[in-house]
């Protein structure tokens, strides 16, 4: 991600994006007038300032204005917008809310947006099996309320689930804080309807917890919109736990807060949320948030556990065990309601609140538990190295982090330098047997890193299996994949 307090038109940006097919180009008037036969005229966007408001999503350093953007209401619209850009040869850029941090809904010029927030009902919520069908375009956090009413949830939890939509979710597999216990999108997804590229509509899995034969559901999921367009999608809901209560924890040093979340991972205990934030990141959240973050030390651990009053009490018991043999030299237990929603809000506001006083790269590398105290060293060392800062937040329990890399976008070249640190961090978390992404996706990006992760055998394989289902690259055709050495087919 990239927040800018102030965006300087004239910054280099690094990441290229293929050049826009001329012929395309200068076939934009007859491919809106295509365009307009399909849908109603305020689901047709064509003037520039218009067009001008899908230019980018999260990762604002990269704009790039679309030839045009179609709102569909139903699949069957989508269906035939995808028809018509496939026998055009129009490349399709899809998109939920605007929300990816790696860049995966930034469009191009010679491509159509096709944007499905109009398409944000729930279809059906069924308590007994505990499942919900929706349209993509809902937001993650609507479902939960859809369902709130009878005491059940949608466990995933992205920082931005006021405003994602359970489209984007799928498309990069987004977590969120309390993924430790439940998972991450894949988890508590159960079916889809999925738009391919010739307009034709197919059901994937559906309101069962597993489907015969391959697993085309496990593939979809992750896909970042290269293989169709989803329209429709069952989820999991779960029955809300009978309580639930965190606990602080403040330690000397980073490394030590590592190993703690270590040990209490190895221990066998899963709390529902083990998240992780450093002192500069301590300092800001709890100046906007008022949490009553201890501002003397120099790691924090927010850890939530679940369950009846008893098993919260036996689980927070044996954390404190583990926690005091690393002597944290603060530790609080909430006591009250409010005073778990001030620490939740603390956490939850962190990347808003960074962004109050400085621009920053916000990477998404995910390594062994084991290696934090490792890992979080290193990060300290390779952002000194190129003289800026950063701030560690993020799901410590799963090893999901989430460093943010601060810069002053008004100064030249440290734009360049932040993206340059932000590479060698993803390059660590593969060299320590992690990976380059786990819930933000690759999206342009990471998509020029992809081959410090695989080898060209396992890129050639995961683009041909791309090809089957886009064998023209006419689908979000700039992500994922280095834009040398691709398998068209």
């Amino acid at each position: 991600m990239v927040l800018s307090r102030a965006r300087r038109e004239d910054a280099v940006t690094t990441i290229a994006f293929p050049a826009p097919d001329a012929a395309v180009l200068g076939r934009r008037e007859a491919i809106i007038a295509g365009l307009a036969r399909l849908l109603p005229a305020e689901a047709v966007i064509t003037s520039e300032d218009e067009r001008r408001a899908f230019e980018t999503d999260a990762l604002t350093a990269y704009r790039q204005v679309p030839l045009a953007v179609v709102l569909p209401s139903t699949t069957e619209e989508v269906a035939a917008v995808l028809r018509f850009c496939h026998a055009e040869g129009v490349k399709v850029v899809p998109r939920g809310a605007g929300t990816s941090l790696a860049g995966g809904a930034i469009p191009q010029e010679d491509a159509v947006v096709l944007g499905i927030a109009k398409m944000n009902r729930v279809l059906d919520i069924d308590f007994v099996n505990r499942t919900a069908r929706v349209q993509a375009g809902i937001t993650n956090l609507a479902i939960s309320q859809a369902v709130a009413h009878e005491g059940f949830f949608y466990a995933p939890d992205p920082s931005s689930q006021l405003a994602c939509t359970i489209a984007g979710n799928i498309a990069m597999n987004s977590g969120g804080a309390h993924c430790l216990k439940y998972g991450v999108t894949t988890n508590n997804l159960l079916g889809v309807t999925m738009v391919l590229l010739d307009g034709t509509v197919v059901e994937i899995g559906g309101a069962h917890l597993d489907a015969p034969g391959y697993d085309m559901l496990g593939l979809v999921c992750g896909s970042e919109g290269q293989l169709g367009v989803i329209t429709e999608a069952t989820v999991r809901i779960l029955r809300q736990a009978e309580g639930a209560r965190p606990a602080l924890m403040g330690f000397d040093s980073v490394e030590t807060a590592g190993a703690c979340v270590a040990a209490i991972i190895g221990a066998g205990i899963i709390p529902v949320a083990l998240e992780f934030m450093d002192r500069p990141a301590i300092k800001v959240c709890e100046a906007f948030a008022h949490a009553g973050y201890p501002l003397d030390v120099e790691a924090l651990l927010i850890i939530e556990v679940e369950g009846s009053e008893a098993e919260i009490e036996d689980a927070l018991k044996r954390i404190v065990a583990i926690a005091e043999r690393f002597s944290p030299k603060a530790l609080r237990v909430s006591r009250s309601e409010a005073e778990s929603a001030a620490i939740w809000k603390g956490r939850k506001s962190a990347f808003g609140a960074m962004g109050r006083i400085a621009d920053y790269l916000c990477m998404d590398g995910t390594i062994p538990t084991g290696q934090l105290p490792h890992v979080l060293k290193r990060i300290s060392e390779i952002c000194t190295g190129y003289g800026l800062g950063v701030a560690n937040i993020f799901h410590a329990g799963d090893g999901n982090l989430h460093p943010l890399v601060l810069y002053d976008i008004n100064k030249p070249g440290e734009l360049e330098k932040a993206e340059a640190a932000g590479a060698d961090i993803l390059k660590l978390c593969v060299e320590v047997g992690g990976c380059l992404t786990g819930e933000h996706g690759v999206g342009i990006e990471k998509r020029d890193l992809m081959r410090h992760q695989y080898s060209e055998v396992d890129l050639v394989q995961q683009m041909r299996i791309r090809g089957v289902f886009d064998p023209a690259w006419l689908l979000n055709p700039a992500k994922v994949f280095p834009l040398d050495g691709r398998v068209v087919q």
